[in-house]
């Protein structure tokens, strides 16, 4: 078996028909590593079958489920979306806060939704996420790219060694996007209950959400 391919995807680099080429890698069940915002994640579409290999190439509990980045607000209508949901998606997206809305019909798959029936959504400002979404017309997996036990790659050469380190093979396509500034990871809201809580502070600081809804809480 060969390993991941390296795929420059660089604007003032990559060729002409590169994006089609991913795109079509995508849609036939294909992984990637890819830069987002943050890190360099893993993904790709949200089936049962992407969803176990990734959580296999993550060694990842399949309880803790993974979360999908999304072209816009509408494009997971079918999410039950709170007031206080839509009022954070407003302020913050695109941009590093991935919220956790309830899936009441089921429509996600498990892996995605989690036991509890949430389902966790982010819209990425980083465009090479946006040409993905936009290219396949619908979400796509993000899990960050790394060995267990080791901080998230910041660029392609990290994301490859973490594939490789997982025994990721062709199926997976690492898109070069370039170094990453350091950044923390996204800050999770849950507003899937009757109060909206944040699960993780990250990027955007507790206090800056406290500007959007005064009541929110922290989980202790």
């Amino acid at each position: 078996m060969t390993g991941p391919r390296v795929i420059d995807f660089r604007d003032a680099t990559r060729a002409p028909d590169t994006l089609d080429s991913v795109l079509d890698h995508l849609k036939r069940g294909g992984l990637l590593a890819y830069p987002t915002e943050t890190v360099y994640g893993f993904g790709g579409l949200p089936t049962h079958a992407v969803i176990e290999r990734l959580v296999a190439l993550k060694k990842r509990e399949p309880a803790k489920p993974l979360l999908l980045l999304v072209q816009d607000r509408e494009a997971v209508g079918d999410l039950t979306w709170t007031h206080e949901a839509i009022e954070l998606a407003d302020v913050f997206w695109p941009g590093s806060v991935t919220l956790v809305l309830s899936d009441p019909g089921a429509r996600y798959p498990e892996g995605v939704r989690g036991s509890d029936g949430g389902v966790a959504v982010r819209v990425s400002p980083h465009p090479v996420v946006r040409e993905l979404v936009s290219g396949v017309g619908g979400p796509i997996i993000s899990t960050s790219a790394n060995r267990p036990g080791e901080a998230p790659a910041l660029d392609a050469r990290g994301a490859l060694g973490a594939a490789l380190a997982a025994g990721a093979g062709e199926d997976l396509w690492v898109l070069d996007g370039g170094v990453l500034e350091p950044s923390p990871p996204s800050t999770i809201i849950d507003c899937s209950g009757p109060e909206p809580v944040v699960l993780r502070q990250g990027a955007i600081p507790l206090g800056r959400v406290r500007c959007v809804l005064p009541g929110v809480h922290d989980r202790k």
